[in-house]
């Protein structure tokens, strides 16, 4: 029996009990590399464990460095000729996958919950937002324009064209592991661009059978290789820094993407970052409190609260702050916790040991400085990484909670007076993703945002995410944009072709 490799040591493991639906779906998934179009087993494999209980789902390969420059060598093999097919035939691979990924909901999403926590219901939904993800990067495939000018001193053309940019890197987190994926392959699959893709350790069977779906859609062998791996340093470091490399989409940690940055730097390679964040969530005297309590609801308890868009701090104006915390303690305390899997479940595990006492260190340090607990804040006894949902009011802003990304289902609250106030400490951190402001004032409301230092706003709603809209942040929060219209251009070069007449 093997175990998940820590520092060279092995830990045992034991099995997870599974039903016949759960055990098919984990079956399912070929657990090798996915190199050239073809399945690459390892010596080594690596662990993929249930959340909700901390036991064994099944083993993938873990692959070296050896395995990594496989797949960059069949990205860049087939590179050239992914940039020549047609956008029109890039753009109907991508309209099957976005068909195949909703016929195949059920499955997809049980996987996911299996191996990432989240309930059922938000699975399923994660599977429909990934899909869309193929089918907008299908129709921007057919609309990569360029341009035509009369040079301004006469004697000459200019023609502007996009190609794409080569092969990329993308390397994806667990939290949600099938979208992010659909968000960094569509447009790199619209672009022309081929791909190695690296999925948390925590999450590589979604990843697997993404890379599986796009396979049965008619993506050419190399133009998505899939390496899972425990040691990612080793594996794509020298993939970084191998020439042929042109592109690295990362969301994660901006610990991480620093580092990231500055192995770019050894080749001047194209980046976008999708980093932490630190999102404050504003609610004026003036604000529909129903709907900023269901708002606070999405934006906090979304993925049990892991997520970089999930609302850290609550600043609440002095007159509403009781009633809106009382209120949203009860709102929050009604959640049914347990397995994803669990009819009616809302609350399911945290990923890990480490994200549970992380999220327990951070309640007990603004505990001990003077947080009140409205809810929960204490974790949970028995198997599985369960942190209940917890709402702390009167949170110092020295306290720890207010200053890192929390990834746990714990609403911080403080009151404010003034909207200067409130800008001023929403914009005292070195994050700057996203914000959530509720106001049923229009000039406030358009004040507000654009005084806040973030690359999105929620005006009066708890959810910014959708492919049709540009995401990413500012400041520590990131590089560059996923979706939107301007999504797909992460994956192109501007080239210009002057013409003598």
């Amino acid at each position: 029996m093997t175990g998940r490799r820590q520092g060279g040591a092995s830990t045992v493991l034991t099995e997870a009990i599974l039903t016949t639906a759960e055990r098919e779906a984990v079956e399912s998934v070929p657990t090798g590399l996915f190199i050239d179009g073809r399945t690459r087993e390892t010596a080594r494999t690596l662990p993929v464990l249930d959340p909700a209980t901390g036991a064994r789902l099944c083993e993938v390969a873990d692959a070296g460095p050896e395995d990594g420059l496989a797949a960059l060598d069949a990205a860049a093999a087939a590179q050239a000729d992914w940039a020549r097919t047609a956008p029109r035939a890039r753009s109907e691979i991508l309209m099957r996958a976005h068909r195949l990924l909703l016929d195949d909901t059920d499955r997809l999403a049980l996987i996911a919950t299996l191996e990432m926590g989240k309930p059922l219901a938000e699975a399923r939904g994660e599977i429909t937002y990934a899909a869309e993800f193929f089918r907008w990067f299908a129709e921007e495939a057919v609309r990569l324009d360029g341009g035509y000018m009369p040079a301004p001193g006469g004697g000459a053309r200019f023609l502007v064209t996009r190609q794409p940019v080569g092969p990329s890197l993308l390397i994806t987190p667990w939290n949600f592991p099938m979208a992010m994926g659909a968000r960094k392959i569509g447009p790199a699959l619209a672009a022309g661009c081929t791909s190695v893709i690296k999925p948390a350790e925590q999450t590589p069977l979604c990843t697997l059978a993404l890379a599986q779906i796009l396979h049965q859609a008619g993506v050419p062998a190399g133009v998505v290789n899939v390496v899972t791996t425990s040691d990612p340093g080793a594996v794509m470091t020298p993939l970084i820094h191998d020439p042929r490399s042109r592109k690295l989409s990362f969301t994660g940690s901006t610990a991480v993407g620093k580092k990231l940055l500055e192995q770019c730097a050894r080749t001047v390679m194209r980046t976008s970052m999708e980093l932490g964040g630190n999102a404050p969530f504003l609610v004026f005297d003036d604000a529909d409190l129903d709907a900023a309590v269901e708002g606070a609801l999405a934006a906090k308890m979304r993925n049990i609260g892991q997520a970089c868009t999930a609302a850290n701090r609550f600043f609440v104006q002095r007159g509403v702050l009781d009633e809106f915390a009382e209120r949203l303690a009860a709102r929050m305390g009604e959640l049914p916790l347990g397995r994803g899997t669990e009819p009616g479940v809302v609350v399911g595990p945290l990923i890990d040991s480490d994200a549970v006492a992380k999220v327990t260190e951070l309640v007990a340090d603004a505990r001990a400085r003077g947080a009140r607990v409205l809810l929960g804040g204490d974790p949970l006894d028995g198997p599985g990484h369960f942190y209940p949902a917890t709402v702390l009011v009167d949170v110092p802003d020295e306290a720890q909670i207010c200053h890192t990304e929390v990834f746990g289902p714990v609403a911080s609250i403080a009151s404010f007076d003034t909207e200067e106030e409130a800008v001023e400490r929403a914009n005292d951190t070195p994050y700057g993703l996203v914000s959530y402001v509720y106001t049923e004032g229009l000039r406030r409301g358009l004040r507000i945002c654009e005084a806040l230092d973030t690359g999105m706003v929620g005006l009066n709603q708890g959810v910014v995410s959708n492919p049709a809209a540009p995401f990413g942040g500012v400041k520590e929060s990131g590089l560059g944009r996923e979706g939107g219209l301007v999504g797909i251009d992460e994956f192109l070069e501007i080239k210009y072709i002057g013409v003598p007449l």
